[in-house]
């Protein structure tokens, strides 16, 4: 189904994908550290890492507070070039696939909430190889304001025809946290993005796991099981 297409399932799971779906984190935060030393900005790399989820604008402004506008689009443009060449390194987690495809035979539309850049979300895709498990997507061209704001999560929704009250999302970063929680979407959080179970605890995720297949294990006493059955996740 195309990222235009409306899904006729009544409610959904939003998934983040960098970090979530797919085992690229370090590769970003290391693209990042790249671009920044192009630009002559020593930023430690751990910081960056913690920053990884958010926009590339508000990223670099967290990093480099007060750095002019012409900065920021370098850096990000540079970021973009180097990520690009770690794409033949990109590899889904384990069970990705399978749980996109449980979440759409238990009845449930399925959206990729990624604010990726079109070209590099269209990489992850070809990779997840989900074929009609997915029922929408979302990249930064759809979303004016970054994460943690919640815009790519709302253009999700809107792509699926759903409300936050029909969703749960499952991300990998504090900032997928805030996002979801601006809208009141509860989150199942993975540690696979390298972000710890206390700080997503600590950030309001709903449910902790340790990457896609052991979400997969605990499929039908997860917050989406609950969802599926109409159970409280709660």
């Amino acid at each position: 189904m195309s990222s235009g297409s409306m899904s006729t399932k009544k409610r959904g799971v939003l998934f983040d994908v960098d970090g979530t779906l797919i085992d690229s984190s370090y590769f970003h935060a290391l693209a990042w550290w790249q671009a920044f030393r192009r630009e002559g900005l020593d930023v430690q790399i751990s910081a960056i890492h913690r920053c990884v989820g958010m926009g590339g604008d508000k990223l670099v402004e967290h990093l480099v507070p007060g750095c002019g506008k012409d900065i920021r689009e370098d850096v990000k443009s540079a970021h973009g070039a180097v990520f690009s060449t770690f794409w033949p390194s990109l590899r889904p987690f384990d069970s990705a696939r399978d749980l996109l495809a449980a979440c759409s035979d238990a009845g449930l539309a399925v959206g990729l909430a990624s604010s990726a850049q079109e070209r590099d979300l269209a990489v992850t895709r070809r990779l997840l190889d989900a074929g009609t498990s997915i029922d929408a997507w979302t990249s930064s061209n759809d979303a004016d304001e970054s994460k943690p704001a919640p815009d790519i999560l709302l253009a999700c929704l809107e792509k699926l025809e759903l409300s936050p009250a029909d969703v749960v999302f499952v991300g990998d970063a504090v900032w997928d946290v805030q996002a979801a929680a601006a809208i009141g979407v509860p989150t199942i959080a993975l540690t696979c993005g390298g972000i710890s179970e206390a700080e997503l605890r600590g950030a309001g995720a709903t449910e902790i796991y340790d990457n896609p297949r052991h979400l997969l294990e605990n499929f039908e006493r997860s917050a989406i099981g609950s969802l599926r059955t109409g159970r409280s996740s709660t």
